[in-house]
């Protein structure tokens, strides 16, 4: 009997948990989600101190901590466990990705080529007037939640008619207008907001928006800034700023891929 008796299921074990630990920490990095992880998992290990002492009175009132934790966590950080678990579903969805529909879709995602122009042109317009705007493309994930937060339009892209939309008097230019389907879906929709504390000061609630739903879809975020003008996209959690008509061209045609 060694002083560690370690089997080979018990490494396979660790290894398992290590990389769950990891890929958790990978999909929380950035927001206030992760502070609470690494407070989780702080508490789990002083627990485990604490019973591997025998220490009876603190292990007795840490055990019932414990066995009300998991419902308090629930309770306290439904909207981190929401964002975490819709991020996780869109990311490893491989029933929607080998689905019997599929076999008969076409191969485009959110639009056609023939669509990515007007897109691009209204952002140029709307940039140079320093109109604010957002719009979103839409890929495997068609964002029915979301659209159903707007009025419906179901209308064919165009480039008069996003200016239109996001022009200021317009009822619904403080929403995001989402793009799918070669059609406008639906615009004034309400987009969740990112908790990344990494995003520079000086980009308010529309990019915090992009980002937001960057980071729970495959969706493609595009905001033009109402002070600057800059042109930013988001996807998969990541931002590229003041982009040019090229740029945001080649990001429309990746989104299609």
């Amino acid at each position: 009997m060694t002083f560690l008796d370690i089997r080979l299921i018990d490494i396979i074990d660790i290894i398992i948990v290590a990389f769950l630990l990891f890929k958790l920490y990978k999909l929380m990095k950035g927001t206030v989600a992760v502070n609470i992880f690494i407070g989780i998992f702080a508490f789990i290990i002083f627990w485990l101190i604490i019973k591997s002492l025998n220490m009876r009175l603190s292990t007795s009132i840490l055990d019932s901590v414990v066995n009300v934790g998991v419902i308090a966590i629930i309770i306290l950080f439904q909207q981190e466990i929401r964002r975490l678990l819709l991020l996780v579903g869109n990311k490893y969805n491989w029933v929607q990705r080998f689905s019997f529909e599929k076999l008969f879709e076409s191969k485009s995602s959110g639009i056609t080529s023939i669509y990515i122009k007007p897109i691009v042109q209204a952002c140029e317009d709307l940039s140079i007037t320093k109109t604010g705007a957002l719009i979103i493309v839409t890929n495997k994930s068609e964002l029915h939640e979301l659209t159903g937060t707007g009025e419906a339009l179901n209308a064919i892209i165009s480039k008069q008619l996003l200016i239109s939309i996001f022009f200021k008097n317009s009822p619904l230019h403080d929403g995001a207008v989402i793009v799918g389907q070669n059609k406008i879906k639906a615009a004034g929709c309400i987009l969740p907001l990112s908790q990344n504390m990494n995003l520079p000061k000086n980009y308010g609630l529309r990019h915090r928006a992009a980002l937001g739903i960057s980071e729970t879809t495959d969706a493609l975020a595009i905001a033009v800034s109402e002070e600057t003008g800059n042109i930013s996209a988001f996807r998969n959690a990541k931002g590229t700023f003041n982009l040019d008509s090229h740029q945001l061209e080649k990001m429309l045609e990746d989104t299609m891929k």
